[in-house]
């Protein structure tokens, strides 16, 4: 009998970027939302699907890669005669800061996702970031609800689709941003009161990511604090969020685990993977990490702010 589910299904952008950072600056690399978070949930599932666009333009080398970490592309849609979407942008010298030198949507600017139908039945949903009319429809076109949906976006839907936003919050079980968007968003410059307004919008869970400084987890009254590994150096943080939101719902869709507790577990795993990213350009320093690496990058996180308290 031909399954009919896939453990983690991710939509997102598939895509090209070009950086410069302080440290340096590339030509046309691989990039895209989906692409990271798929390469990042390889390291706990290999049961994950994929809906997103690209043109002909896209190497097929790269599509193979995405094939071999256990990616079912037969949501990934190629425009021939067309475009992938592509980005340009430049770092400062704070790293927390960018410049958009270049947008092209391309392919992107007309994209209707397709849920093939061995894809339409995903325990674990991931709304990487794209337009909140495009994540809805996606979730309006699966065949049973997911056991958990997790939703990122950033500021620029908030500016000109914020109507679309909101009603695609009221869809999902967690959303994802940082804290300037957090603030935007809620109006509120505490990230307590702006969790609290967020939640009320409609996800359970709030993850607000600090970049260097971390990620916080809001729940109902319950608080969780995951700070960032301290790196001799940084070299790219593009796709680090991305990074971190597969290694997040990865790491759920292991265990089948949706629980407060587990989802710090979670946190954790996704921070070290996010912390391999940043170190070189692109994609290149989440293809192929020694597990047992990324075994020890977690224990540090832990070791971070963990003590036994004796009275």
């Amino acid at each position: 009998m031909q399954k009919n589910y896939m453990s983690l299904l991710v939509i997102g952008s598939v895509a090209f970027d070009a950086i410069e950072t302080p440290f340096g600056k590339t030509d046309k690399i691989i990039g895209g939302a989906a692409t990271y978070i798929c390469l990042s949930a390889s390291y706990f599932t290999r049961d994950i699907g994929l809906v997103a666009v690209v043109g002909e333009d896209f190497p097929q080398e790269y599509i193979g890669i995405l094939e071999q970490k256990g990616v079912d592309i037969g949501g990934l849609q190629v425009k021939q005669g067309e475009k992938s979407f592509f980005w340009s942008g430049r770092y400062f010298n704070d790293m927390n800061s960018r410049e958009t030198l270049v947008t092209e949507l391309n392919v992107l600017g007309t994209f209707d996702p397709v849920v093939p139908s061995n894809l339409d039945q995903p325990d674990f949903l991931m709304l990487g970031n794209l337009a909140p009319s495009v994540q809805s429809t996606v979730i309006g076109r699966l065949a049973k609800r997911p056991k958990l949906i997790v939703m990122d976006t950033m500021n620029f839907w908030m500016d000109i689709a914020l109507d679309d936003l909101k009603n695609t919050l009221k869809m999902v079980d967690v959303l994802t941003i940082n804290d300037e968007e957090a603030r935007q968003l809620s109006g509120e410059y505490s990230l307590v009161k702006a969790a609290r307004k967020i939640r009320a919008m409609g996800p359970k869970y709030l993850i607000i990511k600090k970049g260097e400084h971390g990620a916080i987890l809001f729940y109902n009254d319950e608080v969780f604090y995951c700070p960032a590994m301290l790196l001799e150096e940084v070299f790219d943080p593009t796709g680090a969020g991305d990074t971190f939101a597969g290694g997040f719902i990865g790491y759920l869709a292991k265990t089948g685990d949706i629980s407060f507790d587990n989802m710090k577990r979670a946190i954790y795993y996704g921070s070290a993977l996010a912390s391999f990213c940043v170190e070189k350009f692109g994609t290149e320093n989440i293809l192929d990490i020694d597990p047992k690496a990324l075994i020890e990058r977690v224990a540090k996180f832990k070791a971070l702010s963990h003590v036994e308290l004796i009275d």
